[in-house]
């Protein structure tokens, strides 16, 4: 996946913080620390009630199965961007794509759009 502005990307599994692989530069220096805390972000917003999609009767959703109820999430700073994206598996769907994307040279919308499309084409079963 070729973006503008990339710094760098990690396949994460968020019940563990484990990178289960990575490329290009990590933030802080430290391929395994981000994944880690990346992980923690993420177990934060797919396991809170709060950020459960809401169905057409106004209430919570009603049983997301094995699949997190978050698609993705987007940390912006004063000089990057970090956006996580879960990948939605046949099983436990424990592995989310970290992407770390430069504010001044990356386009948040077209590494969402291509985030989805690669996480989609994944197989991991």
């Amino acid at each position: 996946m070729r973006l503008p502005g990339v710094r760098g990307a990690a396949l994460v599994d968020w019940t563990s913080g484990l990178a289960l692989g990575t490329v290009g530069d990590a933030a802080g220096d430290d391929h395994e620390t981000a994944a880690a805390e990346t992980a923690e972000l993420a177990r934060m917003a797919a396991e809170h009630p709060t950020f459960t999609p809401v169905d057409t009767a106004g209430g919570p959703e009603a049983g997301h199965g094995k699949n997190p109820p978050v698609e993705d999430l987007v940390v912006t700073t004063r000089t990057c961007y970090h956006v996580l994206r879960f990948v939605e598996t046949s099983f436990d769907s424990s592995v989310l794509l970290h992407l770390w994307l430069d504010r001044a040279d990356g386009n948040l919308a077209l590494a969402r759009l291509r985030m989805r499309d690669l996480t989609e084409r994944l197989v991991l079963e």
